[in-house]
């Protein structure tokens, strides 16, 4: 109940009508994988340095149906940083700007329901720069790819097993699914990467099936 009154109170601050859609039923069976790369693990400092998605229909990975975005940084990109997202300033000191990369990113997942690990802080980075842009944050529904596994994890224990601890850690996920990495760590084979663990564990939390899913 409460997150339908929230939806609707935040439809109601939404600046541009072009961007109704965003509120629209999500289309049948289909979701977007996303990431952000950042400079900083601090949501509120953290400039937006890049943005991947990728769209997922059923079990597909649509990979010709993705998305993949520089941002142009306000400031110069912290050395420290560099080792953790492999982005140096004149990788992206060409890219766009942060709120034209949002707004190709809003017409880009429209009203889907949104896939990610640790989803929250990616959530948050769109929604520093969505919300003064159009008055709203994003009203999509979300997922976190970390829960289901976590939750198929628990459901292979006996119930009279002690509660173990469950590395949560990205590749340890894509080992234990037996997922190929693909390349380096950036927000496009992020995505890609967590697209590719979503619909393993949909298809074990379905049928316990160990098949590997395809790109298409």
């Amino acid at each position: 109940m409460f997150s339908n009154l929230y939806r609707r109170f935040n439809q109601r601050r939404l600046k541009d009508p072009n961007y109704a859609f965003l509120f629209e039923p999500s289309p049948m069976n289909e979701v977007v994988c996303i990431d952000c790369e950042t400079d900083s693990l601090n949501p509120k400092k953290a400039q937006l340095l890049s943005l991947g998605a990728v769209r997922i229909q059923g079990n597909r990975v649509l990979i010709s149906q993705k998305l993949e975005l520089f941002v142009k940084p306000a400031t110069r990109i912290d050395a420290a940083s560099i080792k953790v997202h492999g982005l140096r300033h004149c990788d992206v000191a060409n890219g766009l700007e942060p709120e034209e990369a949002v707004l190709i990113f809003l017409d880009f997942i429209g009203s889907r329901q949104l896939v990610g690990y640790y989803l929250e802080f990616d959530i948050a980075i769109i929604n520093k720069y969505l919300k003064p842009i159009l008055g709203i944050t994003l009203p999509n529904a979300q997922l976190e790819v970390s829960g289901l596994y976590y939750q198929d994890k628990l459901k292979r224990l006996r119930q009279d097993m002690a509660l173990p601890h469950i590395d949560l850690r990205f590749d340890t996920i894509m080992y234990d699914l037996g997922l190929p990495i693909q390349g380096k760590h950036n927000a496009f084979n992020d995505a890609l990467m967590t697209a590719l663990m979503y619909v393993k564990l949909k298809n074990i939390s379905s049928s316990r099936s160990h098949a590997t899913p395809h790109c298409h």
